[in-house]
C-alpha cells in the first residue's frame, strides 16, 4: 500500500475521455445483442457488443466510464436527440481481449405515461436492444473519471452494491480484476425484485466457483429465502453477512462501489450507521452530529451536506 490517508481514498486509474465528440461520433459495428436474464423476467435486459475498430476509443476506455449513444431522428421540438450514456460493461480489454470490442447492458423501456396512458417507449433503449447484428450505431465517448478502479488495483478489498442495470460497470471490473493481479477480495452484492431478473447471474456464480477471494451475494426483495420473513434488499446484506462484512470494511485496503437505482445509496449508508462501529463508519461517511442520532430521519438532500461519503465510497446512482 501507499502512504496515503485510507479515507483520501485511492490514486485511481488515469483514463481517456471525449475521444469522440457528437460532431465527430464513432461508428460501432453490433456483433453481439441477447437477453441477459432469465427468459421468465418481468423485464427485459440485453448484452450489447459493438466493434469499435479503428476509432480512437479503441483500446481508450476502462471499466465504470461510459460511452455515448447518438439515437436517430430528432426529438418533438425537431431537433437531433441528445446523448444517452451507457456504462461500458467489460474490460479495459474489451470482449475480444484487444480492446476492439466494448460492451453495455440495456434495459429495453416500454412503461405508460400517469397522465395520459399513453405508451411511452425508452428513445434510446429501444433502439439499441433492437439493433441486429451487423448493423451501427454513432457512439460517443468514453466518459467519466470517478467511477473507476484505483491504479493499483491489486492492494484493495472490493464490496460492491448494484441494482439492475447498475451491474454492467462492475460485471467489466470484475473482469478487469481477475483478468490482470487479483484483488485482496471483491464482495458483489446483487439486488433485483426476483430471482429471474437477476442479471449475468451465471457469470457470476462461474466466478464464484473459479475464483476463492470473490464472493457473489444476491438480495431478492419480493421474493423470501428459506426461513426469512421478509424479501431483502442490498442493505441488508450488510446485517445478514455482518460479521464478515464488519470485518471486511475494517480494512484499510477496502473501498465501496454503489450503482444502480437513485436512492438505494441512502439505505446502504443508514445500513452501515446502524451496524459499524463509528471509526469504520467514518472511513466511509462522515455524519454532521446535528443527523447523528436520527438515522431514520436521513435524507437524499443531507447528502454531501450533512452525510459525506468520503473518497473510498464511489456512487454512480440514477
Amino acid at each position: 500500500m501507499t502512504d496515503r490517508n485510507p479515507a483520501e481514498g485511492p490514486e485511481l486509474a488515469e483514463v481517456q475521455m471525449h475521444l469522440h465528440r457528437q460532431d465527430e461520433p464513432a461508428t460501432g459495428v453490433v456483433v453481439r445483442n441477447e437477453i441477459c436474464t432469465n427468459p421468465k423476467a418481468a423485464g427485459i435486459v440485453r448484452h450489447i457488443e459493438f466493434d469499435i475498430s479503428g476509432s480512437k476509443m479503441a483500446g481508450n476506455f476502462v471499466p465504470g466510464q461510459s460511452f455515448g449513444v447518438l439515437p436517430p431522428g430528432t426529438d418533438e421540438r425537431g431537433r437531433p436527440h441528445a446523448q444517452r450514456l451507457y456504462s461500458i460493461a467489460c474490460s479495459s480489454r474489451g470482449e475480444d481481449g484487444k480492446g476492439n470490442v466494448v460492451s453495455t447492458t440495456v434495459k429495453r423501456v416500454v412503461e405508460e405515461h400517469w397522465d395520459t396512458n399513453e405508451l411511452f417507449l425508452g428513445v434510446a433503449s429501444n433502439y439499441l436492444c433492437d439493433l441486429k447484428e451487423g448493423e451501427t450505431a454513432q457512439l460517443l465517448g468514453p466518459a467519466g473519471k470517478r467511477f473507476v478502479l484505483p491504479k493499483q488495483h491489486a492492494e484493495h478489498d472490493y464490496v460492491f452494491f448494484a441494482t439492475g442495470t447498475g451491474i454492467a460497470p462492475f460485471r467489466g471490473m470484475l473482469l478487469e480484476l481477475y483478468s490482470n493481479s487479483a484483488p485482496r477480495s471483491a464482495t458483489l452484492i446483487m439486488g433485483s425484485p426476483y430471482t429471474t431478473d437477476l442479471i449475468y447471474h451465471d457469470q457470476f456464480n462461474a466466478l464464484e466457483q473459479e475464483q476463492d477471494t470473490f464472493t457473489y451475494l444476491t438480495a431478492i426483495s419480493r421474493e423470501r429465502e428459506a426461513g426469512a420473513t421478509k424479501g431483502l434488499y442490498v442493505q441488508d446484506r450488510l446485517e445478514t453477512h455482518r460479521d464478515r462484512l464488519t470485518d471486511l470494511l475494517s480494512k484499510p485496503t477496502t473501498l465501496v462501489y454503489i450503482c444502480g437505482i437513485l436512492g438505494m445509496e441512502m439505505g446502504i449508508f443508514q445500513q452501515m450507521a446502524r451496524l459499524l462501529p463509528a471509526d469504520v463508519l467514518e472511513q466511509y461517511l462522515r455524519v454532521d452530529d446535528e443527523v447523528a442520532g436520527d438515522i431514520d430521519g436521513w435524507t437524499r438532500k443531507m447528502l454531501h451536506r450533512k452525510l459525506k461519503p468520503t473518497r473510498r465510497v464511489f456512487l454512480e446512482v440514477y
